[in-house]
């Protein structure tokens, strides 16, 4: 399952510098996982050299694009509502203006779309982008345009993303896309395809130059990191079939992670999302070995019963799981490790639902991301399983995993009482003009007085108070980071 960006960030339209000359507007929103905001940012570069500039105003716009999410039910709703309000603006204000659909519900429905919401005249599927400018013609010309066809190279690696609505701080730069684990409630290997890995070359070149423009923090960005395999090019699948030359060259991520951390020692790195059967050692103690290498890990695991595991297909136990957490806290003792958890899956028992309450509590994860089962069409669970579980009681379990990560977060940010802690400061606090927000390698947001320190710098910060969910302390010096 993609890890969803915080809901407040959901559905934020994105602006670009304007281009001179460009004389056509473009509005584009985005929905999901970090994945598709990275994309959307791809999009405009595509879009610009089209002759499109990008503007907030839905109104005043000649093309509309959501880049949609399919991993529940809900997030495809909201996509629908979206849809709705750019009919009522098409109808009443700009009857001109044509919209599109980009990423994995344009994938998962292809055709569809064009059936079920008439003013809808463009589907792209994710691995498709490259072809919009032939589909904006398709439009132009009074045709529907679309284009779902998956791909099995990285795609985009030579493609120059903008950073849309930055802070100039952060970054995501991709490494990896589509997934090969096929967990039967996950439509991600059917709307991204298969693993692919992206040439480091390109992605050091990429990370060169976000330095050169002052940011101060990059995440490798996959479905499945710790899966990074670069031999050349192709899927990852077909490895076994590559040359001895290829193998032996061929770099993994843990290689990458400390080419990144050793290439730009005074910038930061995170990574997501990893699977736990593809977390391999070498990765941990890459992370130990490097202060620029963040000590967060989210490792999602879906739920606490080996049973319920094996009906979704992960490729791990309960007591493989706990392993390798207990193997992260060897190496990295101060590690924080979050979650992706699902309620009610198909003939989830009470005592399935305990063994997911006593492995958060043997885990402590500093958070999670938690949600009741959605059924998704196309999924093995969705055509295989009973959705068995009545709402209610997946609903009653999901507030017991909630209630239980709350304790543990609010456990987990006391730890850090009393202690001086590294922060990049990446933006204003949100209920205060007078302090600055940011976050620690263990990715906890801190806040703290303004001062006379600026955004990008790393600062050290003597923590007095917490929430469960943040850290308030005072800046006490610039880190050696800075």
């Amino acid at each position: 399952m993609e890890k969803e960006i915080d809901e407040k960030k959901q559905g934020t339209s994105i602006v670009l510098e304007h281009k001179e000359g460009n004389s056509k507007k473009l509005f584009i929103e985005s929905y999901g996982c970090a994945m598709n905001f990275s994309d959307s940012e791809i999009v405009a570069s595509i879009l610009t050299e089209q002759g499109y500039n990008t503007t907030q105003n839905l109104e005043e716009a000649d093309l509309v694009l959501v880049n949609t999410c399919s991993i529940r039910d809900k997030a495809e709703q909201t996509v629908r509502k979206r849809l709705e309000k750019y009919n009522a603006v098409k109808r009443s204000i700009n009857p001109g203006m044509k919209v599109g659909v980009l990423g994995c519900m344009a994938e998962r429905l292809k055709t569809q779309f064009l059936e079920e919401e008439k003013i809808v005249d463009m589907v792209v599927g994710p691995d498709a982008y490259k072809d919009l400018p032939n589909l904006l013609k398709e439009v132009e010309e009074g045709r529907d345009a679309i284009n779902v066809i998956l791909s099995k190279e990285e795609t985009y690696g030579d493609i120059a993303p903008v950073r849309l609505n930055s802070n100039g701080v952060n970054a995501f730069v991709s490494i990896t896309r589509g997934c090969d684990n096929m967990c039967t409630f996950c439509v991600v290997p059917f709307t991204r395809g298969r693993e692919r890995s992206r040439e480091p070359q390109s992605i050091m070149e990429e990370i060169q130059d976000l330095w050169n423009r002052g940011f101060k923090e990059v995440c490798l960005l996959g479905q499945n990191v710790d899966s990074y395999l670069w031999y050349g090019g192709g899927l990852k699948k077909d490895f076994d079939k590559a040359t001895e030359m290829q193998k032996a060259t061929a770099t993994d991520f843990a290689q990458l992670l400390e080419q990144c951390a050793i290439a730009f020692p005074k910038m930061r790195f995170r990574f997501s999302t990893s699977n736990p059967q593809d977390m391999h050692e070498e990765v941990l103690y890459v992370i130990a070995k490097y202060d620029n290498v963040c000590n967060y890990i989210h490792l999602p695991v879906q739920s606490g019963s080996t049973r319920i595991l094996k009906e979704m297909n992960r490729q791990h136990t309960r007591e493989e799981y706990m392993a390798l957490v207990d193997k992260i806290k060897r190496i990295i003792p101060d590690c924080s490790i979050s979650q992706d958890m699902i309620s009610g899956f198909p003939t989830e028992t009470e005592e399935d639902h305990k063994d997911t309450l006593t492995l958060m509590e043997y885990v402590e994860y500093d958070f999670g991301y938690m949600f009741a089962y959605s059924e998704r069409p196309g999924t093995l669970a969705a055509r295989k399983m009973e959705d068995d579980v009545p709402e209610e009681v997946k609903k009653r379990r999901l507030q017991d995993i909630v209630d239980l990560q709350q304790i543990l977060s609010e456990k987990r940010t006391k730890r850090f009482l009393g202690k001086t802690v590294e922060i990049l400061i990446e933006k204003e606090s949100k209920k205060s003009d007078k302090h600055w927000s940011g976050r620690n390698s263990e990715n906890v947001v801190t806040v703290f007085p303004k001062g006379d320190y600026k955004v990008g710098d790393f600062v050290m910060v003597k923590v007095s108070d917490c929430t469960t969910a943040t850290l308030i302390g005072e800046a006490v010096g610039y880190s050696e980071m800075n």
